[in-house]
């Protein structure tokens, strides 16, 4: 079974401090392109990006780019900023994916970052029938009964920003109520993670699940950087190539494999 990391509570403090690092894991991508330019090609099959909580089209230009150049068809969800899970939002969504559908005729894979992931999440859920494989990135994908352990600030930012209620005005819509509902995915499953993440607890980034369709995959660095972080460009372009109707868990071997384990000091995904 694919299982949820054992962290309980909040991200460490220190790693909320230090989320500032992400500009560091920008200043090192140029110097990664080249073992970048190695990773899987994709088949064309369009991809949907989607942002992260108050993140716009803008903050997704590093994985637009570089999945362009992986060969995907890369479409941004065109609904501005996001503010939210908000019912307008998710209509619109789950028609933007409807129309790629139509309008090439092929599945379309969805790729959340943060709050993002939900969404793409959300999306899988109602229109099972055109997605073909959904990957998010430090989403709060399993949040207990007891509500939300990101930092306090979040929250804050939550309720001033998107409702006064805070996360939980959203998550227990019956729209966002579907999220739990695991064994109703026909599709893939990728969710990365990292333990340095000090927005969203490794715990609420992973899910359970048939190992069949869902996987853990544990990346290092922090939460604002998971964009343009090079080891998860990497594993998403590996996640996004895998066959339709043949896809397999992510197993790292061979050089580049070697380095993953060593960044994250494990030899495969939980």
């Amino acid at each position: 079974m694919a299982t949820r990391h054992p962290h309980t509570g909040s991200p460490k403090s220190a790693y909320s401090v230090l989320e500032l690092r992400a500009l560091l894991e920008l200043a090192m991508l140029p110097w990664s392109l080249p073992v970048l330019a190695t990773a899987p090609r994709g088949d064309g099959h369009p991809v949907l990006l989607l942002p992260g909580f108050m993140g716009s089209e803008v903050s997704l230009i590093g994985l637009e780019l570089f999945l362009r150049n992986r060969g995907y068809a890369v479409e941004t969800w065109g609904l501005g900023r996001n503010i939210g899970f908000h019912t307008k939002h998710a209509t619109a969504l789950e028609q933007k994916i409807r129309y790629l559908h139509h309008k090439t005729r092929r599945k379309v894979s969805l790729v959340g970052w943060s709050l993002g992931g939900v969404f793409a999440l959300y999306g899988a859920h109602q229109v099972p029938e055109c997605v073909r494989s959904v990957v998010t990135l430090g989403s709060p994908i399993t949040v207990d009964p007891e509500g939300s352990a990101s930092p306090p600030f979040i929250k804050a930012m939550y309720r001033l920003i998107a409702h006064p209620m805070g996360p939980a005005a959203h998550t227990l819509q019956p729209r966002a109520k579907k999220l739990r509902e695991r064994k109703t995915l026909t599709m893939p499953l990728s969710c990365l993670y990292s333990l340095g993440d000090g927005v969203v607890p490794p715990q609420e980034a992973t899910v359970e699940g048939d190992p069949a369709l869902h996987e853990n995959i544990r990346v290092p660095g922090s939460h604002i950087g998971l964009g343009f972080n090079a080891v998860v460009l990497w594993i998403v372009a590996d996640r996004l190539s895998q066959p339709e109707g043949a896809w397999q868990r992510f197993e790292p071997s061979g050089p580049l494999g070697y380095a993953y384990r060593l960044l994250t000091h494990e030899a495969v995904p939980i």
